[in-house]
């Protein structure tokens, strides 16, 4: 396991080492929705990291974001997303990352979420906690809503679920510290592991955005589930994390208003 992760890890570095390098250039971007862009840069972060990926691990099965899957059968299942936050890459807000989840047999058992613009290295390996740049996190201590910050994301395109989503917003915000909407989820996860946001909701969510994430809110002692409180799978397309004690709360002012 430490050698798989120590592949993620390198990739990641050298992936977030170009992203920076390209951030004062111009780029291509392409729209994959209304506002849902791909740049450049987000293919060449790929390359890089299968380029690694494959030389180390040439029969491991492969999810990437802007390649999608390759046709290899195997246990082990490397999750890619190259630049988590393309929007906030494009217009130089300086929130956005690289994720790599590593699963065996569709179990995730390791994570690598790095922060090229800040140098943090989020990494986890199921059972041995997570950590920040090597050293310990742990979720907050927050047992109340009232003083919680919390994050989440919208819905790119129009329609019902971002009225919904914003319906969401709404009630978290009259009831917490606030709520902030940064626009990269796997990020988002890694700041509840290191308790700096004391929870986060969204959905409409693809599997690369947070099968990272996810596994590091629970090796820090946070709680995942979907927005029913039932164990949340990386296909359901809907998350709440919280640090533990705050997601009955949470879930309870979810209640009020279903998805569904």
């Amino acid at each position: 396991m430490e050698t798989i992760l120590k592949t993620a890890e390198a990739a990641a570095r050298k992936a977030g080492a170009y992203i920076v390098e390209a951030l004062s250039e111009l780029r291509q971007v392409d729209y994959k929705g209304r506002v849902d862009m791909v740049t450049d840069v987000d293919r060449g972060s790929e390359a890089i990291i299968l380029d690694c990926v494959r030389e180390a691990w040439p029969e491991h099965a492969i999810l990437a974001e802007e390649t999608g899957a390759n046709q290899l059968r195997s246990d082990w299942r490397w999750i890619i997303d190259p630049i988590d936050g393309t929007t906030n890459f494009v217009h130089g807000y300086p929130f956005f990352c690289i994720s790599i989840a590593v699963q065996y047999r569709r179990q995730t058992v390791v994570a690598v979420v790095y922060d090229p613009v800040h140098d943090e290295m989020f990494t986890a390996v199921r059972g041995q906690g997570a950590l920040l740049n090597g050293k310990v996190i742990q979720v907050s201590q927050t047992a109340e809503l009232s003083k919680a910050l919390l994050a989440t994301g919208f819905p790119y395109e129009l329609g019902d679920r971002w009225h919904r989503a914003m319906d969401y917003f709404k009630l978290f915000y009259y009831r917490t510290h606030g709520v902030r909407r940064d626009g990269a989820a796997a990020l988002d996860l890694c700041y509840v592991a290191a308790g700096r946001f004391d929870g986060f909701w969204e959905f409409d969510l693809k599997p690369w955005d947070v099968a990272a994430g996810l596994l590091l809110v629970e090796e820090a002692g946070g709680r995942v589930s979907d927005l029913k409180g039932n164990p949340s799978g990386l296909d359901d397309g809907q998350v709440l994390v919280s640090n533990g004690g705050l997601h009955a709360q949470m879930l309870e002012v979810l209640s009020g208003l279903p998805l569904e």
